[in-house]
């Protein structure tokens, strides 16, 4: 199956066209909102994981576009403390929602990649409470 580099559809007033880079800049955005998601990793390939910056939104974000149909594969690195199976669920339909109500694409999969597990959060937490501890 050849895989179109970009989305197009045809209607009486001309051809409307979504290239790839867009479904993953609506996919990465949809992926940071969710509680639990600490940032996108670029994966295996990429080898090391870095926390999101707002430069790069699809970071971390593969897609394959077919005329009417789109599959999106998103990895991420999850705060300590989250539950994983949550936090994926949250992710598989937020994606999906916001792709369908923007593109018109149907969404076939939603394949997230837990790449790792952020502590950074949680060590911020114990060293303020050694500091309160400390002072009163």
């Amino acid at each position: 199956m050849t895989i179109p580099s970009e989305m197009k559809n045809s209607n009486e007033l001309g051809n409307i066209q979504i290239a790839p880079e867009v479904i993953e800049i609506i996919a990465g955005l949809a992926t940071v909102e969710i509680d639990g998601v600490a940032g996108m990793s670029g994966g295996v390939v990429g080898g090391i994981a870095e926390l999101l910056g707002r430069k790069n939104l699809s970071k971390g974000v593969k897609v394959e576009v077919g005329q009417r149909e789109t599959a999106v594969d998103v990895s991420i690195i999850v705060k300590y403390g989250s539950s994983i199976p949550d936090v994926a669920i949250a992710i598989q339909d937020n994606v999906k929602r916001e792709i369908e109500n923007m593109t018109g694409l149907t969404v076939v999969e939603v394949n997230v990649h837990v790449q790792g597990v952020d502590f950074k959060q949680e060590d911020k937490k114990e060293v303020k409470r050694e500091e309160d501890s400390r002072v009163k």
